[in-house]
């Protein structure tokens, strides 16, 4: 009788212990979300980025949302944005990695054209991962006729009249 016992105990240790965690917020990827767009030109995004804290989570978000208005265009939020990708050549970003390497490198030409002086305190949204990183949502404004121009100059954007 006791064997029996321990061996349920034993089997419901185990099976317990097995048991997988619910939780893959910090796993989660999160899609930027257009907020507005200015009469400046510029869009006003809510973007995420990962860190170790929460400073590095801002680099990213910044670069996050530069290379949604250079690459893949925004699907999400308000529809008065301008959604469209700025470069939608094929392969561009691979074609020109050096170029693009140098633009998102840390402390790179890209920083010329975020700002999170939109950004207000109570509107971060925190998400801690298993991993040791952070995740944090934060209003981001991209100056996109900036950007575009700064493309053009640069010979990586060609418009045809």
């Amino acid at each position: 009788m006791k064997t029996r016992i321990y061996q349920l105990l034993i089997c419901l240790l185990v099976l317990g212990g097995c048991k997988t965690s619910n939780d893959v917020s910090g796993f989660y990827s999160r899609d930027i979300e257009c907020m507005g767009s200015e009469l400046d030109g510029s869009v006003t995004l809510k973007t995420w980025g990962r860190g170790k804290n929460k400073a590095d989570a801002l680099e990213q978000a910044k670069k996050e949302a530069v290379n949604a208005v250079l690459f893949t265009g925004i699907r999400n939020g308000k529809p008065d944005c301008d959604t469209r990708a700025l470069l939608n050549a094929p392969n561009i970003r691979q074609n020109k990695s050096d170029y693009f390497n140098r633009f998102f490198a840390d402390g790179g030409d890209y920083k010329k054209f975020v700002s999170d002086k939109d950004e207000t305190s109570g509107q971060k949204e925190k998400v801690e991962s298993r991993d040791g990183e952070v995740m944090y949502g934060f209003i981001i404004r991209v100056m996109r006729s900036e950007l575009q121009k700064q493309m053009i100059r640069d010979g990586i954007l060609i418009i045809n009249n």
